[in-house]
């Protein structure tokens, strides 16, 4: 069949649809899947458009009803009410108008994709600063072509085989290594969003890397750092596994001995599923497409690590505030979470006026609005100077928010010289 045969069928189905609503009204609700875009007719998608707009204020959808909008917008030199007439009589049965839909949503998804295949080929001719940008703006466009809405509702009884086979599915919890938080909290949930805030010099990116080694042991961790490049963390988290002063390995000042400990605790590192990104600005398109592809490749990801949330590159849009576009990041990330059932770790900045408190609360999150909503986990690390320790620095490890655990409070040992965090007794 030529060209003009395949468009003329995908007319036909359009317009089943539309006759199919003007027919029975209430089947517009049936085909909530259906986007204005999927037609391909320009005056179809305004009738539907048309159509949408009258059902959503509990207005009847008919010929009348659609004629008249036209009328009162001087637009019938795009639709005629001939036209509108000969849609009303083109469906003999409104039973068939999700099959109808259906046929018009597939036509559509393949017209997008031969459109988006073209914008990929021109893509190709653009200058992209890295191979990661071009990776996201593909990706970009290929998630253009999935349907914006295809949920649908489902009841008890639809879902009951679902449900069972998810409760004799063993519950898996990823261990950290801190035995009291695990114990508590039974490590760190899949789809988690959890955000580690802290006061300056209390060894956030310290307790971060100690976690990603605890997690490692389940699975993979990807680690974003914009601050520091890949050596230096090597040297706190090898200073950490090894117990050898952080100074000595980061000034290269280590005798024979420690370097033997150095190569060992680089061996049993080796071991481990960490990968490690030095890159300023990231995006968080970048994050996504490199998670998509780690987990591929390995069948899992144990969690995605972000030091830190405020200096990734934040697209603003005009008229949009900071806060806002931080909001869509964290929203972002916690898609990310969800669609790898890792945990999604971001380390973030406090405003300055958390200084003049002891105790950090969430409003001290910088942007802390959509951080705070979108967040399952809120975690302030700060430093009591009346809670002291003969062995090191004594952390508070307050959990601010834990939508699925509550709030609590330990306290931690920060031996600083290795990088190294212990959890204490509470009257220790």
């Amino acid at each position: 069949m030529n060209s003009t045969g395949l468009i003329e069928q995908d007319l036909m189905a359009e317009q089943s649809v539309l006759g199919a609503i003007f027919l029975e009204p209430e089947a517009i609700d049936e085909i909530s899947f259906l986007e204005d875009r999927d037609f391909l007719s320009l005056q179809h998608q305004q009738i539907f458009r048309v159509m949408k707009w009258l059902n959503k204020r509990n207005k009847p959808v008919d010929l009348v009803t659609v004629a008249n909008m036209y009328v009162q917008h001087n637009k019938l030199e795009e639709v005629s009410i001939s036209y509108l007439t000969q849609l009303a009589e083109s469906c003999p049965s409104a039973a068939s108008i999700v099959s109808y839909a259906k046929i018009v949503r597939s036509k559509a998804l393949r017209r997008r994709g031969a459109v988006i295949g073209q914008q990929i080929t021109e893509l190709s001719r653009e200058d992209f600063e890295t191979d990661e940008e071009y990776f996201s703006a593909v990706e970009s466009l290929v998630a253009e072509l999935r349907p914006q809405d295809d949920s649908q509702m489902r009841s008890f009884a639809e879902t009951r085989q679902e449900y069972f086979k998810h409760l004799l599915t063993k519950a898996e919890f990823v261990p950290t290594g801190f035995k009291q938080f695990d114990e508590w909290a039974h490590g760190l949930w899949e789809g988690w969003l959890f955000i580690s805030a802290g006061r300056p010099s209390v060894g956030k990116t310290a307790m971060l890397l100690q976690r990603c080694i605890g997690v490692a042991q389940s699975g993979p961790v990807l680690i974003w750092s914009q601050e520091m490049d890949e050596n230096q963390l090597k040297d706190r988290i090898i200073s950490n596994v090894a117990g050898i002063p952080y100074n000595r390995i980061k000034n290269k000042d280590l005798t024979v001995q420690e370097y033997a400990r150095l190569e060992d605790a680089y061996h049993r590192l080796e071991d481990l599923p960490i990968h490690i990104k030095d890159a300023a600005g990231i995006t968080i398109n970048e994050v996504r497409s490199t998670a998509k592809r780690i987990r591929k490749k390995y069948g899992k990801l144990a969690m995605i690590a972000v030091d830190y949330l405020q200096i990734m590159k934040i697209p603003q849009k005009k008229g949009e505030t900071r806060a806002q576009a931080i909001g869509n990041v964290t929203r972002e990330a916690k898609a990310i979470a969800r669609e790898n059932k890792c945990c999604f770790m971001m380390l973030s900045q406090m405003t300055r006026e958390s200084e003049n408190f002891r105790k950090p609360q969430l409003s001290h999150l910088k942007e802390s609005g959509s951080i705070e909503q979108d967040a399952d986990v809120v975690e302030f690390l700060w430093h009591d100077p009346n809670d002291t320790h003969p062995q090191g620095k004594v952390v508070q490890q307050f959990i601010a928010k834990g939508r699925d655990v509550g709030i609590n409070e330990f306290r931690l040992l920060f031996r600083g010289w290795k990088q190294q965090f212990a959890e204490l007794e509470k009257d220790e």
